[in-house]
């Protein structure tokens, strides 16, 4: 039945390869049920409540309600879908809603601005105006993204590991370690993990990934057990570079804990407009919904790429139904009070342990279920051991690039600027925006005008309003 339902042996995988998949994409992105409530559970809003109406923040409400959306979208991605892609709230959104939106007004107004943008989003799926998009987009390009998604995610994957760090003054970015040092007992941990699934892919062995991470999770449990580490950040003004970033690996006290779902249903869909200008609401109804609109064509791009379930024109099985679900995932989220959720890149995770189907997200979105009543098992992997599987994804993501015609300046310099601004400015959708713009621009110098297609013109203009929309909001206000 399961078989034939998700079309296991028809896409070449088999039901061990799904559910080990779907166990290899909870453990990369798992981190979001504790981290989530880090960036909107610590922020307050304009009347100076935390989430929930409190005085005082309240972490496990958050972690509770981001652990049970996302488990109940991933399932239904699975079935409906049948995809191997998870979804859970979109980190950089959550940051845009708690610092951004909820600044101006009470936390239930901004989320009510979240569900009117999933809203919008998902009338735009059921109208085909978002799959004609997506088919509008040239193939290379969306090659492109996926190339450009591999190294955001491997950069992301280095820097949640404390590999690289922002430097703390000077014309670079970023650097190696710890002022161009490598530093602590958690870089040798990721080492151990990344080096363990290299060994274990050139050897063929299966589930590399998940035995990756279970074993650099049991190091990190022995080495915190002996050295007392501790974590990476103690107080704004009080960082350990040889800290742990995130979780602080040990055995946990206690396995089960009850959750609490009151969050749920807290919004107010037209608040917000009693709080700011009209003009202003629309615009972050605008930002929010571009980059939940691209950031889905960017990733579920790249998971069909590296999955093989995309054919030659860059088009996917089902393509309507995973936007549509992809697209309610914003609703709920706002619905649920823990920001829009959307799809994840770190999917590809579970993709690169062979999942092909549905029946990997089946798995992934039980286990965020069981997470609700699960929360102390996720502390206990930290970032470091889990963070290699996004390091090796990315490299096979990389692999794509082979598929771009880099003798076509109208293909070459769009795919170029898409690849390298993902990882540069840490935003999947600025990096498409740059190269769709670019695209449309080089092909009507070079009098190539029939060859793109008006939605990615069309498109391509709001991109430049996005891009602008600080100055634009700046003038009107």
């Amino acid at each position: 039945m399961l078989d034939t339902y998700f079309k296991i042996t028809q896409r070449g995988s088999t039901v061990a390869r799904e559910v080990r998949g779907g166990f290899v994409t909870f453990f990369t992105m798992a981190y979001i049920v504790a981290l989530n409530p880090l960036i909107i559970g610590l922020a307050k809003d304009a009347d100076g409540k935390y989430l929930g109406g409190g005085d005082a923040p309240n972490l496990a409400m958050v972690a509770a309600a981001t652990a049970l959306i996302a488990g109940v979208l991933t399932i239904l991605m699975g079935v409906v879908g049948n995809y191997p892609l998870a979804l859970a709230t979109g980190l950089g959104l959550n940051t845009f809603v708690a610092v951004g939106i909820a600044s101006q007004m009470s936390w239930a107004d901004a989320m009510g601005l979240v569900v009117l943008e999933g809203l919008i989003i998902t009338v735009l799926v059921l109208t085909g105006f978002r799959t004609a998009v997506f088919r509008a987009v040239p193939a290379q390009l969306k090659i492109a993204v996926s190339v450009g998604i591999g190294l955001f995610i491997a950069l992301i994957g280095l820097v949640d590991a404390g590999f690289v760090r922002r430097t703390g003054s000077g014309p670079v970015p970023v650097t190696l370690g710890d002022n161009g040092t490598l530093v602590g007992w958690p870089i040798i941990i990721f080492a151990l993990g990344l080096f363990l699934m290299i060994t274990l892919m050139v050897k063929k062995v299966k589930g590399a990934l998940l035995i990756g991470i279970a074993v650099a999770t049991a190091a990190a449990i022995a080495v915190e057990s002996a050295f007392k580490i501790g974590p990476n950040f103690i107080a704004p003004d009080k960082i350990n570079p040889k800290g742990w970033g995130l979780n602080v690996p040990s055995v946990p006290s206690d396995i089960i804990a009850t959750p609490d779902f009151g969050l749920l249903g807290h919004f107010s869909l037209f608040g917000s407009f009693s709080r700011i200008s009209a003009v202003t609401a629309i615009l972050i109804i605008f930002t929010l919904l571009l980059s939940d609109f691209f950031d889905t064509v960017g990733t579920v791009t790249a998971i069909g790429h590296e999955s093989g379930l995309i054919d030659s024109q860059g088009n996917i099985p089902n393509n309507d139904r995973i936007l549509l679900v992809d697209s309610l995932a914003a609703v709920a989220g706002g619905a649920g009070s823990i920001s829009s959720n959307t799809s994840y890149i770190e999917s590809a995770s579970g993709v690169g342990e062979g999942a092909r189907t549905g029946l990997a997200s089946v798995v992934t979105g039980i286990l965020f279920l069981l997470t609700t009543f699960l929360a102390p098992l996720v502390a206990v992997i930290p970032y470091e051991a889990a963070t290699p599987a996004l390091v090796i994804v990315g490299f096979l993501m990389m692999t794509q690039i082979k598929g771009i015609d880099w003798a076509d300046y109208g293909i070459a310099i769009p795919a170029f600027l898409t690849i390298i601004l993902m990882p540069f400015t840490y935003n999947i959708s600025v990096g498409i925006g740059a190269g769709f713009v670019s695209h449309v621009v080089i092909r009507l110098v070079q009098g190539r005008r029939k060859e793109v297609h008006p939605l990615l013109i069309l498109v391509s203009v709001l991109f430049m309003v996005y891009f602008l929309s600080s100055p634009i909001n700046t003038w009107i206000g």
